[in-house]
């Protein structure tokens, strides 16, 4: 494996990220990591096996378990507060139905970080993931939608969703001295997020922590703002930009295996399809 001294920033989109697993796969068959690793939601779960270098796994942990109620279903909501059940997709898969390669991640000698959201302050919080299963509920924390989820408690403080507070971390990437960043959107070219509904019912849910319904009402335009500046920097030729040319439909919740197939697909030969091009903006780049 060739380590860029870049950045890697992975939006989220719950299970619209199997496209960034399909990004990652054509990564791991180039031979290709980044020093810097900045996952958000559904970006940060599928960063874990890109860093244990588990070609398919991401794509296998999405699809393998549609049908089985303990990984997401509405009974899983009801009985636990979780949609995604924390016991089946944290522990019993990578432990194992799917085990994860921990010590393939603890050779990886690059920084892996998970963002997510401090419900309290409303502020982004960009874990350092040093040991997966030791910090595997700040992997859990950064993939907690809000409403379907419960709040992830880790060292006394409140989190939820990264995505809720900085959906596209590369201005973080770039404040921590990436000066090029690769970034994987999962939003299809022309994607413009609407404002949130459910605001009297996040209102209502989030009543102790309010930034949690201030910031899903904003979101929206934080949004608009990260793309614009998403966009400043891939024409200032310091950021390169995979994402889906077209919506195929996929949803946040999806039990469609054939739509998540060709989105996985898709992922992987989009990445293919710029190799040349995304050599030549990781030119010049040190790696080791």
């Amino acid at each position: 494996m060739e380590v860029y001294q870049a950045g890697l920033v992975l939006e989220g989109g719950g299970m619209k990220g199997i496209y960034t697993s399909g990004v990652l796969d054509f990564f791991l068959d180039l031979g290709i990591e980044f020093s810097s690793v900045y996952g958000v939601s559904a970006g940060a779960v599928n960063m874990c096996s890109y860093l244990s270098k588990q070609r398919g796994r991401g794509r296998d942990v999405t699809l393998d378990y549609l049908d089985d109620k303990r990984y997401c279903s509405m009974d899983s909501l009801l009985r636990t507060g979780d949609l995604f059940n924390v016991e089946m997709c944290y522990h019993l898969i990578p432990e194992s139905l799917n085990p994860y390669d921990y010590d393939a991640f603890d050779k990886y000698k690059g920084k892996a970080f998970s963002v997510a959201t401090d419900i309290v302050s409303g502020r982004p919080e960009y874990f350092w993931i040093r040991d997966m299963k030791r910090d595997i509920d700040k992997i859990r924390a950064s993939a907690s939608l809000p409403l379907v989820s419960r709040n992830v408690e880790i060292d006394g403080g409140l989190y939820l969703d990264g995505g809720i507070s900085d959906s596209v971390p590369l201005q973080k990437s770039v404040v921590d001295g990436n000066r090029k960043n690769v970034v994987v959107l999962t939003k299809a070219v022309g994607y413009v997020r609407r404002p949130a509904s459910h605001g009297a019912l996040l209102k209502l849910r989030y009543r102790k922590y309010p930034k949690v319904a201030e910031l899903m009402g904003q979101r929206h335009i934080y949004y608009a703002r990260q793309m614009e500046y998403v966009e400043r920097l891939r024409r200032n030729g310091q950021a390169f930009v995979i994402r889906p040319q077209e919506d195929i439909g996929v949803k946040r919740v999806e039990k469609d295996v054939k739509k998540l197939r060709e989105l996985y697909r898709q992922g992987y030969e989009d990445a293919k399809r710029c190799r040349k091009e995304l050599m030549a903006f990781l030119e010049g780049v040190p790696n080791r």
